[in-house]
Order: C-alpha cells, then sequence, then structure tokens
C-alpha cells in the first residue's frame, strides 16, 4: 500500500530494538492515524522470543531489505482462457486500459492480449486485404490464435533492480508477475517497474547505515529515533530526526506515549519495559538516566495490571527474568554467541564489529573460551573485517571479559582492561558497549 510505513530497527535486533519499533508503530497509528507497521531486520535473539511468547504477542514482520519487488508495482488484472472468444478480450482490454491476460486452466500464465498483438494476428490472418470478413467474425476466433506468448515473467518477490538490464534489453511494455510455483499473481508495465514506488521507513534504535536494512538507499527514510552516537545515512529530503541521550529507545517512546495523553495495552507496555530493563541491565548500567526510571515506573503501571500475564510482577523481577533469558554460554553455538548481537563500526580506517553476549556467572567463560575464540576470529575473515571484539557480560556482577581477535591492531594492546593468562581482558566495571567499551576502543584507532 503507498502509505504504509515500516518502523524498523537494526540488523541483529535485540529486545530494545523489536519492542521501540513495536511500539512506535502502535503510537503513530493511535495518535496519527498512520498506517505504520513494526518490522524486524533479523531473526528473533533468544531473549526477545521469551519475551514475546510470555505476553503472547506476534513478532514483527520480516523485512531484510527495503529494495523494491515485483510486487510492488503489479496489478491483479481480470483474466480470460486461451480457447475464450476474442470478443471476450476486447470488453476485457477495454476496462484495463488496452490488455488482456490471458491464463491456463491450471492457473499458469498463457499469453497476452493487446493491441499490438491483435495488430499482428489481424495482419497474418487477414492479409492486407480482408476482404468481406465482419467483425464478427473476427471476434469469435479464440484468444490463444492472438495473445502474444513469449512475455516474460518474474517471481512477485523478485527485486526490480536485478532485473533491470533485461527490461532495458526487452520489447516488451508489460509483463507477467508469478508466484513461487509459477502461477499468474499480476502484470506489471514498464513504465511503472522503472519508476517503482519506495518503502516507507522509519529507522529506531539505531542511525548508522552499516546497521540498517539492506538497500536502504532504495527506500524512503521518513523519521531516526534513536539514542546512540551519530552515523546518520544519507536522506532525499528533510527528516524528523531524533538522537537523545537515555538509556533505552523504549523509553523515548514511552514517553512520547505519555505526552500525548495515552497508554499502552498492557502486553504492549510489558515489550518496551523488557527492552528497557534490557538495554539498561534493570537500571543499573552506566546508560541509564533518571528519565529511564521514570519510564520504567510509567511503564510497569501499565503492564503490570489484573488481567495481565505481568500481574504481580516488579521492575525487578521481571527484569531479572528477562535477563536470565537471554544469558549464558552452554545451550548455545559459539557461532551463534559472536553474531547474535553484533554491531559494526569504522574509526581511524579501520573496519570492526563488537558483540556482545550475558551470562549470569562469569567463570563459565573458561570451559567456552576456545570455540568463542575461534568463532570470533572466523566473523572477522568471512565479513572481512580488521577486527572483531565479544564483550561477555555478567549482569549479576556488572562485570565483564573482553575476547579480541588474533592479530588485531597492536594500538589495541594499549586499551584500559588488564590482560589475562587466559587471553581475554577483565573489563571489571563494564557492561555498556555503547558508552564504555565503544569510546575507549575509537579513542586508540583515531587517536
Amino acid at each position: 500500500m503507498p502509505d504504509q510505513i515500516y518502523v524498523i530497527g537494526h540488523v541483529n535486533p535485540d529486545t530494545d530494538s523489536i519492542a521501540s519499533a513495536m511500539g512506535y508503530a502502535w503510537l503513530l497509528r493511535e495518535r496519527d492515524g498512520i498506517n505504520a507497521i513494526a518490522a524486524r531486520a533479523g531473526a528473533l535473539n533468544q531473549q526477545t522470543s521469551y519475551v514475546l511468547k510470555t505476553l503472547g504477542i506476534e513478532a514483527p514482520i520480516l523485512l531484510t531489505d527495503a529494495s523494491p519487488r515485483f510486487e510492488s508495482v503489479m496489478r491483479r488484472l481480470d483474466t480470460i482462457r486461451p480457447d475464450s472468444q476474442l470478443g471476450l478480450a476486447w470488453t476485457l482490454a477495454s476496462k484495463t486500459g488496452g490488455i488482456a491476460p490471458v491464463v491456463s486452466e491450471d492457473g499458469k500464465p498463457f499469453g497476452i492480449i493487446n493491441g499490438m498483438s491483435l495488430f499482428r494476428y489481424f495482419s497474418d490472418t487477414l492479409g492486407p486485404r480482408p476482404g468481406d470478413t465482419t467483425v464478427r467474425e473476427m471476434m469469435s476466433a479464440k484468444c490463444q490464435d492472438a495473445a502474444e506468448i513469449n512475455v516474460p515473467k518474474y517471481a512477485s518477490s523478485a527485486h526490480i533492480r536485478d532485473s533491470l538490464n533485461k527490461i532495458l534489453r526487452d520489447e516488451f511494455n508489460d509483463y507477467w508477475v508469478v508466484d513461487e510455483h509459477g502461477m499468474y499473481v499480476g502484470i506489471a508495465n514498464q513504465r511503472e517497474v522503472l519508476n517503482p514506488p519506495r518503502i516507507k521507513i522509519i529507522l529506531v534504535d539505531h542511525n548508522e547505515p552499516r546497521q540498517a536494512i539492506a538497500a536502504l538507499e532504495e527506500a524512503e527514510l521518513l523519521e531516526i529515533l534513536d539514542h546512540h552516537r551519530l552515523g546518520n545515512p544519507y536522506t532525499h529530503q528533510p527528516i524528523r530526526f531524533t538522537v537523545d541521550i537515555v538509556g533505552s529507545t523504549s523509553t523515548l517512546v514511552a514517553e512520547m506515549t505519555a505526552e500525548a495523553g495515552l497508554s499502552m495495552p498492557p502486553a504492549l507496555a510489558g515489550t518496551l519495559l523488557a527492552g528497557l530493563v534490557s538495554d539498561t541491565l534493570i537500571l543499573t548500567s552506566p546508560t541509564t538516566t533518571q528519565r529511564d526510571k521514570v519510564a520504567a515506573e510509567r511503564l510497569s503501571r501499565w503492564a503490570f495490571v489484573g488481567g495481565s500475564p505481568l500481574k504481580g510482577e516488579t521492575i525487578e523481577t521481571y527484569g531479572k527474568a528477562v535477563l536470565s533469558a537471554g544469558a549464558g554460554l552452554s545451550n548455545r553455538d559459539p557461532k551463534d554467541v559472536v553474531s547474535t548481537d553484533i554491531k559494526p563500526f569504522e574509526g581511524g580506517g579501520y573496519k570492526f564489529a563488537v558483540a556482545q553476549a550475558e551470562v549470569t556467572d562469569i567463570l563459565q567463560l573458561t570451559e567456552h573460551l576456545e570455540p568463542l575464540q575461534n568463532a570470533l576470529n572466523d566473523l572477522r575473515d568471512k565479513r572481512g573485517l580488521d577486527f572483531a571484539m565479544l564483550l561477555v557480560t555478567d549482569v549479576v556482577r556488572g562485570t565483564s571479559r573482553l575476547l579480541v581477535t588474533a592479530n588485531s591492531p597492536t594500538v589495541l594492546n594499549d586499551l584500559p582492561y588488564p590482560p589475562l593468562a587466559d587471553g581475554t581482558r577483565d573489563a571489571e566495571g563494564v557492561v555498556s558497549r555503547k558508552k564504555q567499551l565503544l569510546p575507549a576502543v575509537l579513542g586508540l584507532l583515531e587517536r
């Protein structure tokens, strides 16, 4: 739909990214009457899955890229059968703007009848001198005889950009759009294919192109709502841009909801509260502000009501359940640990990524250290990075250990975290990748 707007967070979404997308889409619908839909740019992590299951909420739709597809420019025109009389095609074409799709009984495209195909048919059949042939006789012919049968077919889910060269070479104005089984879905016109509508996007919980949905440059970016450092993408026109100093984007959505005089449904409020306590480690992270505490109290008031799945909970008990759901290394593949909650960065001419994993006991890292280190090295190589890091955070003790890939820049030796005998670094008191670890890394790379 042309007025549809997708609200979406970053790739490898965490709970705050999912929650703020869902909450802001709801607010836009309720407050502004906008057709906003929450989306996600990747798979749910273990913690977010637990939250949504507990609250009985469906996950946002998956939207992995913003590049227009053929389904966005097609029209599902009425069809006729190959053995129908040509007069029916004439009647249909008068309603559709000059085109009659001919579809076989099995639902697959047969051919298209338009002005050019009719002219060819009449020229081939009647010759240069039609003689005494009447219009009635011509219109009684079968559609299969007058249809152009070599019309290109494109899958409805296929990206238009991948077929542009072929479209420009072909001498056709209309194309079949089919599903994955080759069944008729609609008709696309060349003019619309070459100028497809841009998907309308609102970004939440990030503003860096490297962390955004793929092909963002092909979308119409309307707004950004975030609480991270600036790394904003190019836009085609001025947009609403909000980056504020709070512990979570869920906090910003909760504030905007209250300012509008609204209150969220209990389950949705519980989802945003999960995003808030996850990002702030139950309001203990150094990123936590007084505004986060006020927002948490407000969300808990909306979420912990009678009839809610969270009735009887407190911020502390609910927060511990949320953090525990995403913590631990024993039941997770090392490749999953280093790639689920990871963010790419650039600084000082280096491309790198920082992953974070939460545990309830930092001592469990020892038995998983070697496979995690190998997985981190593999991730660096596969993504073409200069180096990668994994911050393993003990959410109970409020401290972390840092793993760095082998052969990383020597400047990282000056990180203010003492090296340990097992090759990790003791990041005592570090729990925030954004506010504590990243500034220290960038400070060394850019000096």
